[in-house]
């Protein structure tokens, strides 16, 4: 029997924010597997229309999350649809006969946390759930590497030669937007970064907060739950101390961004297309690839995702009965997405 929540109590929601491939569903996968005695329910918002990590989510459903309390939402960002998508599917979850004790809401990589906090004060759930915390990966190695955090330094010293680095490019804003936001920031693959890389992201990200907020590394999505769970942070009253980029606006665009689902044949080679997503990041800047392909010969269907050319690869679960149906999503910044170069280069 559900105890741990009443008719008059808030259900807390957690917000998990994070650039592409920060590794937000691996510390899902986690907190599914430590609950705390609680039981959880999960709102996946993928920016595409193919749901990978939905999929790799309800793989990992047991008592505590049963797939049931499992919900994908992959037609748009759920802050940009939230009377048609994320209200009704909170009200859902919050009428479940067995209500759950809590909330993880996995936003996608390029969504903004800000303007769905602003969605918490809506009428129809605002006395029923509360944000209890936003918590915000960050790709330590990535970071370090000054990919998704500005060189502010290097941009002041610059401006006077070249007016155009005044603008902070789109992925940029984002990440900053998912920091500003935060309640705790976990520093991701921190066994890459290693511990020069991580005083590195430490500092860069320090560098861009207006206040003290909480920074811990962490490997393969492994935290205790208790440092990110139950925070009691409310943020939906707490806007005013979380800055962003769109303040003042009443949307947010996701223009810059694109995405192609590519249907492959069979592979023979896995290390082959390895090589040809690497390609893929270098010659046409792709950001994110992620999916499932079949391999000839293997009755494993392979799970594919790749955060710019690190590519990382494994077999998760049997076919089954379905179709052996090979799918990956690319996404990439508008200007630079080409699908038939892309598909070409994955031999589609």
């Amino acid at each position: 029997m559900n105890t741990a929540t009443t008719d008059l109590t808030k259900i807390p929601v957690t917000v998990i924010t994070g650039f592409l491939g920060a590794g937000k569903t691996t510390l899902i996968r986690h907190l599914m597997q430590n609950p705390q005695g609680k039981r959880l329910a999960i709102l996946v918002n993928e920016f595409g229309t193919v749901g990978v990590d939905g999929d790799i989510l309800k793989s990992c459903a047991d008592d505590n999350c049963p797939v049931e309390n499992i919900v994908e939402l992959a037609n748009g960002c759920i802050c940009c649809t939230v009377a048609d998508d994320f209200i009704p599917t909170i009200e859902a979850l919050m009428a479940m006969p067995v209500r759950p004790d809590h909330i993880i809401i996995e936003t996608s990589g390029l969504a903004l946390p800000k303007p769905l906090l602003k969605a918490f004060d809506w009428p129809a759930i605002r006395s029923r759930i509360t944000v209890d915390g936003v918590i915000a990966l960050a790709d330590a190695e990535a970071v370090a590497a000054g990919r998704f955090a500005p060189n502010v330094e290097a941009v002041e010293a610059q401006r006077a030669a070249d007016p155009s680095l005044d603008h902070e490019t789109p992925l940029s804003e984002v990440f900053e937007d998912q920091i500003l936001c935060a309640d705790v920031i976990l520093l991701s693959k921190a066994d890459l970064a290693g511990e020069a890389g991580l005083a590195s992201a430490r500092a860069l990200i320090t560098a861009e907060l207006s206040r003290t907020i909480p920074m811990l590394a962490m490997t393969e999505g492994v935290i205790d739950p208790r440092v990110i769970l139950g925070l009691g942070a409310a943020a939906e009253d707490d806007l005013a101390a979380r800055p962003s980029h769109h303040d003042g606006h009443d949307d947010h665009e996701h223009e810059d961004f694109d995405s192609v689902v590519i249907d492959l044949p069979e592979v023979i080679d896995p290390d082959a297309l390895a090589a040809a997503i690497m390609q893929l990041a270098h010659d046409q800047k792709i950001l994110r690839v992620k999916g499932h392909v079949a391999v000839a010969g293997k009755p494993m269907r392979l799970l594919v995702q790749a955060v710019g050319a690190r590519v990382r690869m494994q077999f998760d679960k049997p076919w089954g009965a379905g179709p052996r149906r090979s799918q990956l999503v690319v996404i990439a910044e508008h200007d630079d997405i080409d699908p038939a170069a892309i598909a070409r280069v994955l031999g589609a």
